[in-house]
């Protein structure tokens, strides 16, 4: 799959569930109205979507939410996606978390061939956890880091660089993770969704961010690539690794290579755009896989170069309506 713009597509985000037992203040409303279950893709409707995106060239395939593992029986989904693993087909499996129910799964992940996952962690003080979640338990999460790494799944922490929360604890989250042998990705806020205040209070721009670990840090360009958006550096001092997710000070729409998939069936060939794809009715329709293979084609004739985000005092409403959690953290 060939954009307009000569980008291969070889990378799917797929949000399962747009439900989370969190509800993160800059990510979420604190009183969210979910869709109806009925609205969703069945979890059999939600596999042959990806198997089609893996015919089609798809290497890496990421399973997001909301919470993808509060979603009902999803252990099924990822028991039947990993034989694409085993076939070769798919270099990646893979997901992102809050680590909410990682104890509970990290065992079954590790054995549907999971190596690698994302939890998102955006502060180690218990009651700042509390505050940015609004109903997380950080030991719950940590026990759940553990659990991962116990069954041999590697972790990356995501952590969201936020004004006035978490920037004097960055540095201490660089020396956490890399001492618990994981690396870190350091995301700017995007501005998805209706939220109770101004994103302005919380953008944090990782150039500044970066500038001042430098002052602490011995940072070195690294070419370390994952096969998404993050720009990493070497750590001198920890031996770690240390990403940039930077969507607002210097997108990377330039190199992009994916799309992303909603639970009801909607692919979105740009995180920051509004156009979409129907793929739910492709795939109902009577024609079965050669109207879906159509539907995708066209889909991704339409992706645009890049996105419109854009935080500052004079755009008070978000640049897009829907929260993360329906496109896919």
């Amino acid at each position: 799959m060939i954009d307009p713009f000569g980008r291969t597509i070889t990378y799917l985000r797929v949000s399962v569930t747009n439900r989370c037992d969190f509800r993160c203040t800059y990510c979420m409303a604190e009183h969210m109205t979910f869709l109806p279950k009925k609205d969703l893709l069945t979890l059999e409707e939600l596999e042959r979507l990806c198997s089609a995106f893996v015919d089609k060239g798809v290497r890496k395939l990421r399973l997001t939410g909301g919470e993808p593992l509060v979603r009902k029986n999803i252990m099924q989904l990822i028991q039947r996606l990993s034989r694409h693993l085993q076939s070769g087909a798919l270099d990646e499996l893979t997901l992102t978390t809050n680590g909410s129910q990682l104890a509970r799964f990290a065992d079954e992940l590790a054995d549907c061939g999971i190596r690698r996952i994302n939890v998102s962690l955006d502060t180690l003080n218990p009651e700042k956890f509390r505050a940015i979640t609004r109903w997380g338990e950080l030991a719950r999460v940590l026990e759940g880091l553990d659990a991962a790494r116990r069954a041999g799944i590697r972790v990356k922490i995501n952590t969201v660089a936020l004004k006035d929360f978490n920037e004097a604890e960055i540095p201490d989250l660089v020396r956490w993770a890399h001492g618990q042998g994981m690396d870190l990705t350091l995301i700017e806020t995007m501005p998805l969704g209706e939220i109770e205040f101004d994103r302005t209070d919380q953008y944090l721009s990782l150039s500044q961010v970066r500038e001042d670990l430098s002052s602490r840090f011995t940072l070195t360009d690294a070419s370390y690539r994952t096969g998404g958006p993050a720009r990493y550096v070497a750590v001198a001092e920890t031996g770690g690794r240390l990403g940039f997710i930077t969507p607002m000070s210097h997108n990377f729409c330039e190199s992009c290579n994916r799309v992303r998939l909603t639970c009801t069936g909607m692919l979105y060939m740009c995180l920051g755009q509004n156009d979409e794809a129907d793929l739910r009715k492709a795939l109902r329709q009577s024609n079965g896989e050669l109207d879906l293979g159509r539907a995708i084609d066209e889909a991704i004739a339409r992706k645009p170069k890049g996105h419109d985000f854009i935080i500052d005092r004079d755009h008070n409403r978000p640049a897009l309506a829907r929260h993360m959690s329906l496109t896919g953290g």
